[in-house]
């Protein structure tokens, strides 16, 4: 059987969001919060097709107009937060055919509960969701979207300290490998063993760092003050990106994203601001913003990444309060190429 785990620029049927609500972490903001994802879903809804899970969909309707729900798959279901790239389904083409992958999501290693966002796309796929696309049960091991790129030709890009985390599989660099190899029948993983963001939950999610893009390159986050926390570990992994060959032997077209300016949460601890964390769809990318001189620098360099994209900035100010950002709240499902 031949495995492929396509790259995010691949054409997609859809995205999901997974709604905020009174009873997440989002209680004490949820309209700020709402804002963000109404203007992250009429983005998308530009494109593409969405689908929405959320506890209550009579409200969630309210946001749009007739045209756009006319585009929109409500899902209602119990759910413990927002961030769909890591608990929903991760799709895999096997000999052609799309395989929604259902891998525990345990809450970032049990920091939070996640008991209903595990769930999630086992319920979808019994409600038919996802229409033609299979479903596999992968629940005997814990991956999470935002921890893993692909270049859709057989390179993984990961990064040491969220997959091999005590509290996600116990497994050896060597056999999560070998494991990676098997899902997504990749040839080729690339540790990321250096970077981090202050205030990130996930462990390091590559997601937040260093992002796989077309022709063989990659934007990372650089930090260029050596005043800055990040500075030592981000330029270690700039080194190693430096370092990082493709299938052909060739080093990667790199590309620096600005280190967001510092932000920080109403008890003074520094949350993850990354424009690192965009999501690419249809014709365009989805680039979170946090209102600094800095946006366009970053909206130029991924300009640059996707020359044939349409790049759109999106205040992501809200996200980040909850240490999350754009594409930690979304999950593409690539579309059947017939």
């Amino acid at each position: 059987m031949t495995k492929q785990l396509p790259a995010e620029w691949a054409e997609q049927a859809f995205v999901q969001l997974t709604w905020p609500h009174a009873d997440t972490d989002w209680a004490y903001m949820l309209d700020e919060v709402n804002e963000c994802f109404v203007n992250i879903a009429k983005a998308i809804l530009k494109f593409e097709k969405l689908l929405i899970v959320c506890v209550d969909t009579e409200e969630v309707e309210g946001f749009f107009d007739e045209e756009e729900l006319a585009n929109i798959t409500f899902a209602e279901m119990p759910t413990n937060d927002t961030w769909a790239r890591d608990h929903g389904g991760i799709t895999v083409f096997e000999d052609g055919k799309p395989v929604v992958y259902d891998f525990t999501f345990n809450g970032w290693g049990m920091k939070f509960a996640a008991n209903h966002d595990n769930l999630i796309t086992r319920k979808l796929y019994m409600a038919g969701i996802f229409g033609d696309y299979a479903h596999k049960n992968c629940f005997d091991f814990i991956l999470e979207g935002g921890s893993i790129e692909s270049d859709g030709k057989g390179t993984i890009l990961t990064t040491a300290e969220c997959l091999l985390s005590d509290n996600r599989n116990h497994l050896s660099e060597d056999d999560v490998n070998e494991e990676l190899k098997e899902f997504f029948g990749a040839k080729q993983v690339l540790w990321l063993e250096s970077g981090y963001l202050a205030g990130d939950d996930t462990d390091s999610h590559v997601d937040t760092l260093a992002r796989l893009c077309p022709d063989d390159t990659i934007a990372y986050v650089k930090c260029e003050d050596e005043e800055d926390e990040h500075y030592d570990a981000l330029y270690e992994m700039e080194q190693e990106l430096q370092a990082f060959k493709t299938l052909e032997g060739k080093p990667f077209r790199l590309i620096a994203l600005p280190m967001a300016d510092a932000a920080y949460d109403e008890d003074g601890e520094r949350i993850p601001a990354t424009y690192a964390n965009f999501l690419i769809i249809n014709g365009a990318v989805l680039v979170p913003t946090y209102n600094t001189a800095k946006d366009q620098l970053a909206l130029d360099q991924i300009q640059k990444a996707f020359p044939h994209h349409e790049i759109i900035g999106i205040d992501c100010q809200a996200l980040i309060k909850q240490h999350g950002s754009l594409h930690c709240v979304t999950m593409q499902y690539p579309a059947v190429i017939n």
